[in-house]
């Protein structure tokens, strides 16, 4: 049960008097001295839309044991076992998310149509509270309006608290006029607890947000601090934060704040098997995609205002997989959202593909996206789709094809059961690269296409070692249609004082060149001339409107490195005309990225199995990007 308004208004003045005593008022003298007060926190976090089983999902199979994991069904049976087990014994049980519930597979693009899947079976599961992640902006803090709209909010915070404690929108505008996010609450359990929770996003997913408008975010440290006084004086037994800032920004909040009981966390999609502690304070996270459920079974001691963890040597995460029998109603209901999506990539791809679980085409290895701050099989494929589907839709030779690993959410992984082997479907594509959001209104980044010169070439190359070695892999570029071989320890010559400003030594690039051959550029051999320095001939780029709204800052920032996007006549393209860039179908549907593989791998030469099959070129790297190690300038 949670605090009403008028404990809220009462608590304050009732607070002085509690915080005097070591154990809540409402347990018994003996009670305290005697009894732990137990209770459960079941978790997940960075969800992203994966509603059905995954990775891949062609391996799921209803009536057999498969390694498919997750799953908004499987999910729900799992809450439901524990929480019914908990409930016998009389132990409360508190259900969590971590934000980023959307964002990621396809079922995320249901909330450009005004639907809200995610939300509605998080309320139909039990859920007490989530988080706004750095995802659920991604089609803008207009459309996540509308989505907390269509899941029922103002008034389904009454079943399911969406928090927002360190988000700021303007007055008039519907996330905070509507009410559609809360700062604090307190939930009363059974067995007398008064859990204070509140809700934070951290500084490095607001820096990967998509698009925020005018949106602010408040320190989260000083807005910890804040609620943690806060709940305090409202008589909050323990306090609880549920994170979206990753292991290394919770530990942070752990040692800066006290007060702090537990961090539930999310953003770094890192599985914690035992949950760590950091200055008193109990951190844990739970993986992503609902390969996991969390569960952090705790003990109270009022006497001593101590909390402990009860799970000894287990993990404390739950696998979700064959294990649990899908819930029925849950699974009528990503039924229905399934259908819904069918209709809307029918509609959206002329109905080329009408079934998210849609064969495109076949392959006998995976598309790997690892090591990190490297070339990738899977990336070398998504831009040569971008380089020749681009190519096919405008009729325009395209030079070079960039694209960033943060926009590349997982590897491609083809089915491995009897009834799926080598499968490749629509859903492993959108899940790979089926982020961003276009002025069309439908999701996915659009392609752009701009001209830029040789010299300017060779600076966003110098441009990418700067990225990958100040902001890590996130912004790490890949590319098709050049290689180009680089010493990052040459990258920054000095960082300027006070100013926190790099200054690029231009010299991280060892060589570089253009691939000017047909066809898929092979790692040795012909077909290769050099990007030379003060080349003023204009080639042409494709990438996404991310990465193209990036450009303007380096020269802001690095006016050594300034890059220019221009049309095919050479004319240079202020900020207020980068939507001349986008490439449309001859339908005016803008080519989104996602688009260019789906096309691209359903290109493929026919194998035997009577699909396309991927070509063993990308079951490797093929020396596009190439890292030398040498002594460095200084």
């Amino acid at each position: 049960m949670r605090s009403t308004s008028v404990l809220r208004c009462i608590a304050p003045l009732l607070a002085t008097a509690l915080l005097c005593l070591h154990f809540p008022a409402h347990v018994s003298g003996s009670q305290a001295e005697t009894e732990e007060l137990l209770f459960t926190i079941l978790h997940t976090n960075d969800m992203h839309s994966a509603l059905i089983p995954h990775s891949p999902a062609v391996d799921y199979h209803p009536d057999f044991a498969n390694p498919a994991t997750g799953g908004f069904p499987r999910l729900a049976a799992a809450i439901n076992s524990i929480r019914a087990e908990k409930q016998s014994a009389g132990e409360p049980v508190l259900v969590f998310d971590a934000g980023d519930f959307l964002g990621g597979s396809a079922f995320g693009w249901l909330s450009t149509l005004g639907e809200a899947p995610e939300l509605i079976l998080m309320q139909q599961m039990g859920y007490d509270a989530v988080i706004i992640g750095n995802h659920e902006y991604d089609y803008g803090p207009d459309i996540l309006a509308g989505y907390l709209m269509a899941a029922g909010y103002p008034e389904a915070h009454a079943s399911t608290l969406v928090l927002g404690s360190n988000t700021r929108a303007p007055e008039d505008h519907l996330l905070s006029s509507g009410g559609l996010y809360l700062d604090v609450e307190i939930f009363e359990l059974d067995n007398g607890l008064r859990i204070g929770v509140f809700g934070l996003i951290g500084k490095d997913a607001v820096s990967v947000t998509a698009d925020t408008g005018s949106i602010e975010f408040l320190d989260q440290h000083e807005t910890a601090r804040a609620n943690v006084e806060k709940l305090t004086l409202l008589g909050a037994d323990l306090i609880i934060a549920i994170t979206h800032s990753g292991v290394d920004e919770d530990r942070q909040l752990a040692r800066s704040v006290k007060g702090i009981d537990v961090i539930i966390g999310g953003h770094c999609h890192t599985p914690l098997h035992q949950p760590m502690e950091e200055s008193g304070t109990i951190i844990a996270q739970a993986g992503s995609g609902g390969q996991y459920l969390g569960k952090l079974e705790l003990a109270f001691n009022p006497a001593e205002a101590s909390l402990r963890v009860r799970d000894g040597d287990e993990s404390s995460l739950v696998k979700i997989d064959t294990t649990f029998e899908p819930d029925v109603s849950i699974a009528d209901e990503v039924s229905r959202f399934t259908g819904l999506l069918n209709n809307h990539i029918s509609d959206i791809t002329g109905g080329a593909f009408s079934d998210i679980m849609q064969v495109v085409a076949v392959s006998d290895f995976t598309l790997g996206n690892e090591p990190r701050l490297s070339e990738t099989p899977v990336a070398n494929f998504i831009t040569d789709a971008m380089r020749f589907v681009t190519r096919e839709v405008t009729g325009h030779k395209v030079d070079v094809a960039i694209q960033a690993n943060g926009s590349i959410r997982q590897p491609v992984i083809p089915g491995s059961m009897d009834y799926s082997r080598g499968h490749i479907s629509f859903y492993e594509i959108a899940e790979t690269i089926g982020l961003g959001f276009g002025s069309d209104g439908y999701a996915g980044y659009p392609v752009v296409s701009v001209y830029l010169t040789g010299e300017e070439i060779r600076r966003l190359l110098e441009v990418a070692v700067l990225l990958q070695e100040l902001l890590g892999d996130t912004f790490f570029l890949q590319f098709s249609g050049l290689r180009y071989s680089c010493n990052p320890a040459n990258a920054v010559l000095f960082t300027v004082p006070f100013l926190n400003l790099p200054v690029p030594t231009t010299r991280a690039v060892t060589s570089a060149e253009f691939y000017t051959g047909e066809g898929i550029q092979p790692a040795e051999g012909p077909g290769y001339e050099p990007v030379k320095a003060g080349d003023t001939a204009l080639y042409h780029v494709v990438a996404d409107t991310y990465i193209l709204s990036y450009l303007p800052m380096v020269g802001d920032m690095l006016p050594r490195l300034e890059i220019l996007p221009k049309n095919a006549s050479g004319e240079v393209l202020p900020e207020h005309r980068f939507s001349e860039c986008t490439v449309h179908h001859d339908d005016g549907r803008e080519l989104k990225v996602w688009e260019t593989v789906v096309m691209y791998a359903a290109s493929q030469p026919m194998g035997i199995s009577g699909a396309p099959q991927i070509p063993e070129y990308y079951s490797d790297t093929a020396g596009r990007i190439n890292t030398v190690w040498s002594f460095p300038l200084i």
